[in-house]
C-alpha cells in the first residue's frame, strides 16, 4: 500500500512536470533518420525499410548544412543525435557527417543497428566520429533471430560483433534491444543469460507493436499474458541488479509496473523534447510515428528548424492529443495522455495498442 502511494504522488508530480515541459518544449532528442535502405527485412519494422535504394535522400551537404544551422540556433552540446534507418550503416557517408557534428559543432550522438555491419573497419569510424551510444538488435536466439530479421546467420555475427565493440572500449554505453513477440517469448531465460554474459550496460525490451511491417505480421502480437509474463520477468530480475532491463515506450502500465519494469514513470515526450529528420528532410516527431502527410512539419531543405520547432508542432503539445471516448472514462488519464503517439491510430482517433487496457481488462 506504501508503495501505491508513493507511486500515485510520483506520478502526480510527473503530471505537473509535463505541463511545464509542454510548455518548454526544449529538445533533447534528434532522431535522424539518415536512410531506409536495410541489409535486413525485419517483421516488425516501423519504417517498412527495405534492401533497394531510396529517391530523395539527403546529400551529405544537405544533412551538413542542417545540422550547421541548428547548431547556430540552439544549444547543440545539449542535444542527442540519435542515428536511425533502416541501416544507419548502408549510408557510406555517416561517419563524415558524423564525425563533422561531433567534431565541428558539438553534437553528441547515438546509433540504433542491427549490428550486422559492425565490422573491425566501422567500429574504428564509429570511434573517430565519437560515438557514444549505441543500440543492437538481437531477437531470439539463433534461427529465431535469423527468421525475424530476415538474414539467414546474422545473429552468429552479431554476438561476435558486439563483443568486438566492447574490446574497442570506446562508448559509453553499449545497449541491446530485443523485441518480444509470440516466436521468441518463451526464450526470454535463455536470452537473459546471453545478455548477462555479453555484459551489457543494458538491455532494452520492447513488445511488438502493431505498426510498419508488424500489421502483415500480426499474429506475432503478444497477447495479455505474455505481457505478463514479459514484466513479471523483468520484475524479478531486476531485483537481483545483475543487470539493468527496460521497457520500451508504448504506454502507461499501472501501478503494479510503473517503475518497476522501466525508470521512472511512462511519458511520451514526441514534439515535447523529441523531433526528427527523416531520410528526405521531412520534419517529424519520433520516426517511429505512422507517415502521415498531415504530421508532417516542414523540411529541412526549405525551412529553418529553430522556426519550425518553436512555431509548429503545437498539435503534439496539447495534453489532449491522444484522447478518445475511451480515454475519457479511463481513471489514469491523467497519467497516460492517451499512450505513445506512435501506437496511435489518427485516421480513427482511437489507441491501437493501449497496454494498460490489456493488463488489466
Amino acid at each position: 500500500m506504501l508503495k501505491k502511494i508513493y507511486k500515485l504522488g510520483q506520478l502526480t508530480l510527473l503530471k505537473n512536470i509535463k505541463d511545464i515541459e509542454r510548455k518548454k518544449h526544449e529538445l533533447i532528442d534528434l532522431f535522424w533518420e539518415c536512410t531506409l535502405t536495410c541489409n535486413a527485412k525485419c517483421k516488425h519494422c516501423g519504417s517498412s525499410a527495405q534492401k533497394r535504394k531510396y529517391a530523395g535522400e539527403l546529400s551529405t551537404q544537405e544533412i551538413k548544412d542542417a545540422f550547421m544551422q541548428i547548431a547556430n540556433d540552439m544549444d547543440a552540446n545539449k542535444i542527442l543525435i540519435n542515428v536511425t534507418g533502416g541501416e544507419p550503416m548502408t549510408r557510406k557517408d555517416l561517419f563524415e557527417v558524423m564525425e563533422y557534428a561531433t567534431n565541428e559543432l558539438g553534437f553528441h550522438w547515438g546509433m540504433t543497428t542491427n549490428g550486422i555491419l559492425l565490422t573491425d573497419e566501422n567500429i574504428e569510424k564509429l570511434k573517430k566520429s565519437n560515438l557514444e551510444t549505441i543500440s543492437i538488435s538481437i531477437d531470439g536466439i539463433g534461427k529465431t533471430h535469423d527468421d525475424f530479421r530476415g538474414v539467414p546467420g546474422s545473429y552468429d555475427i552479431i554476438i561476435s560483433n558486439i563483443k568486438k565493440l566492447k574490446q574497442a572500449n570506446f562508448v559509453k554505453h553499449i545497449q541491446v534491444t530485443t523485441v518480444f513477440h509470440k516466436d521468441n517469448i518463451n526464450e526470454l531465460q535463455q536470452l537473459y543469460n546471453v545478455m548477462l554474459d555479453l555484459n551489457l550496460d543494458s538491455w532494452r525490451v520492447v513488445s511488438m507493436d502493431p505498426i510498419g511491417r508488424a500489421k502483415e505480421n500480426d499474429e506475432l502480437l503478444l497477447d495479455s499474458d505474455d505481457i505478463k509474463k514479459l514484466f513479471n520477468f523483468i520484475k524479478k530480475n531486476n531485483k537481483s541488479k545483475k543487470l539493468d532491463i527496460t521497457y520500451g515506450c508504448p504506454s502507461f502500465l499501472g501501478l503494479d509496473y510503473e517503475n518497476e519494469v522501466r525508470k521512472g514513470y511512462f511519458y511520451c515526450r514526441t514534439g515535447i523534447s523529441i523531433a526528427s529528420i527523416l531520410y528526405n528532410g521531412d520534419l517529424f516527431v519520433c520516426p517511429n510515428v505512422p507517415r502521415n502527410k498531415k504530421l508532417v512539419q516542414g523540411n529541412i531543405k526549405i525551412d529553418n528548424f529553430k522556426d519550425v520547432w518553436n512555431n509548429k508542432y503545437k498539435e503534439f503539445r496539447s495534453k489532449d492529443r491522444t484522447r478518445c471516448k475511451e480515454c475519457l472514462n479511463c481513471q489514469n488519464w491523467e497519467y497516460c495522455l492517451g499512450g505513445s503517439y506512435h501506437t496511435w491510430d489518427n485516421e480513427n482517433n482511437i489507441q491501437n495498442k493501449c497496454v494498460y487496457k490489456m493488463l488489466y481488462k
